[in-house]
C-alpha cells in the first residue's frame, strides 16, 4: 500500500449523477455537455484530415496551422498578440492545460487561491502540485442583486508572501457571472501589487449574453503578461469528447509550461488538430454562439418560472442555478438524488463545488442546471420538473 496523494478524492458527483440519469433513464441535465453533434461541416474536416493521412504524431506544442489560428483569432477578439510558436499550445482539453498551468506555476508550500464555489479540478491540481489552496468565497445573490460577484477585497486580503497563483474563471462554472471591466480594473491593480501569477479558465469565453462583451484577462497587457490563459475547443465546438483545448501565455511562462506538457501527454490528435485549424478560420461558429444559447437559456428560465423553481440570472456558460426552496428543505445533495429519483431529471448541486459540501453555508438550496440540450430535452424535462 502506499500514501495517497489526493486522500479526500472519490467519485465525483459529475460521475455519480451521470450513472443515476443512466439507469434510471433520467432526463440528464448536470454534466455539462450537449446532446447534439457538432458543425457537419466540422464533421467533413475531420474525415477530410483523416483520409489525407494524418495519423501520427503531432509536433508537442500543436501543429503550425492551429497554433496560428489560435493566435490570429485570440488578437481578433482581445487584441492581445501571442506568438504562435513561443506563446501557444494545443491540450489535451482545458483540464489538461490547467493542471500544467498549475503544476508549472506552483511548488510545494506555495499558496494558490481559489474562487468558491470552485471548478472540482482546481483543488487536486494545486494539491498534486504541493501547493495549499486557498478559497475565497464569491459574494452570494442577496436581495437586489441576485447574482454572485467576485468580492476583490477579499481576495487581495487573502494574499500572502507565501501566494504563487490565483485561479479564475468566468464565464464562471457553476453561477454563470461575467466579469465587467471595473473587475478587470481590481483584478489588474492586483497584479500589479503583488506580482502573483493567473490562471484564467476562459473556456466559455463565447457564451456571454445580451450584448455584454466577455471580459478576458487577454484584453489588459498587465494581466496578458502574468497569465495562462486556457479555453477549450470542446466548448467552443459541442465536441466536449475531442478534449481539445489550448493554452496561450508569455514565452518564459509558456517554456515552463510545455516542459510539463511534454510530459504529460506530449501531444494532441493530429487528424482533429487539421480539422479545427480549417474551421477555426471561420469566425462565423463561434460568433453565432451567445444568439444560440441565449435562446436555450430563455427557453430553460421560462419553463422554471412555470414551475416551483426559481431560476437565477445566467449572464454566461450553459448553466443556469435554480433555487428550491419552495420545493424542499433537504440538503442539494439529497435533493438532487430525490429529484432524479422521483421525477428523472438529473442535476448538480452547487454545494458540490465547495470544500465542505455539507457545510451549512454551502447549501444554498441552489441546483445546476446545464441547458446545452435540444429545445426537445429541454421541454421534456422542464414538464417532469412542473410536476415536483
Amino acid at each position: 500500500m502506499f500514501n495517497s496523494k489526493l486522500p479526500g478524492v472519490g467519485t465525483t458527483i459529475f460521475t455519480t449523477m451521470s450513472r443515476l440519469a443512466a439507469e434510471l433513464q433520467a432526463i440528464n441535465l448536470g454534466q455539462g455537455y450537449p446532446d447534439f453533434d457538432p458543425d457537419p461541416v466540422l464533421l467533413q474536416r475531420v474525415a477530410r484530415a483523416l483520409g489525407n493521412g494524418h495519423h501520427q504524431y503531432a509536433p508537442m506544442a500543436g501543429i503550425e496551422t492551429l497554433r496560428r489560428a489560435i493566435a490570429a483569432k485570440t488578437a481578433e477578439c482581445y487584441g492581445a498578440r501571442y506568438d504562435a510558436d513561443t506563446e501557444v499550445t494545443v491540450t489535451s482539453g482545458a483540464t489538461q492545460a490547467l493542471m500544467t498551468a498549475v503544476l508549472a506555476a506552483v511548488g510545494p508550500g506555495d499558496e494558490a487561491i481559489v474562487l468558491e464555489p470552485v471548478y472540482d479540478s482546481y483543488v487536486p491540481a494545486i494539491r498534486l502540485a504541493g501547493g495549499i489552496p486557498v478559497a475565497v468565497p464569491l459574494r452570494p445573490p442577496r436581495a437586489g442583486d441576485p447574482r454572485y460577484r467576485p468580492d476583490w477585497g477579499r481576495v487581495r486580503a487573502a494574499i500572502t508572501p507565501h501566494t504563487r497563483l490565483l485561479m479564475i474563471n468566468f464565464p464562471h462554472n457553476p453561477t454563470g457571472t461575467v466579469l465587467q471591466d471595473d473587475d478587470l480594473d481590481e483584478l489588474e491593480r492586483i497584479v500589479e501589487q503583488t506580482g502573483i501569477l493567473l490562471v484564467s479558465d476562459e473556456v466559455y469565453e463565447h457564451m456571454v449574453y445580451d450584448g455584454v462583451r466577455h471580459a478576458s484577462v487577454a484584453r489588459r497587457p498587465a494581466l496578458a503578461a502574468r497569465a495562462f490563459l486556457v479555453s477549450s475547443f470542446g466548448k467552443t465546438y459541442h465536441a466536449t469528447g475531442w478534449k481539445i483545448g489550448y493554452c496561450c501565455a508569455p514565452a518564459a511562462l509558456t517554456a515552463e509550461f510545455r516542459k510539463i506538457h511534454q510530459f504529460m501527454v506530449f501531444s494532441v490528435s493530429t487528424p482533429m488538430q487539421h480539422a479545427l485549424a480549417e474551421h477555426l478560420a471561420d469566425p462565423a461558429p463561434y460568433l453565432q454562439l451567445p444568439a444560440f444559447y441565449a435562446a436555450k437559456r430563455d427557453r430553460l428560465a421560462a419553463g422554471l418560472r412555470r414551475s416551483r423553481f426559481r431560476p437565477l440570472p445566467c449572464p454566461g456558460t450553459y448553466f443556469m442555478l435554480a433555487d428550491y426552496s419552495a420545493i424542499s428543505d433537504l440538503p442539494e445533495i439529497d435533493f438532487v438524488r430525490w429529484l432524479a429519483v422521483e421525477h428523472r431529471v438529473a442535476a448538480i448541486p452547487v454545494a458540490a463545488f465547495h470544500g465542505d459540501p455539507d457545510a451549512p453555508a454551502s447549501n444554498r438550496q441552489l441546483v445546476r442546471f446545464c441547458f446545452a440540450k435540444r429545445d426537445e430535452t429541454l421541454d421534456d424535462a422542464l414538464e417532469r420538473m412542473r410536476a415536483v
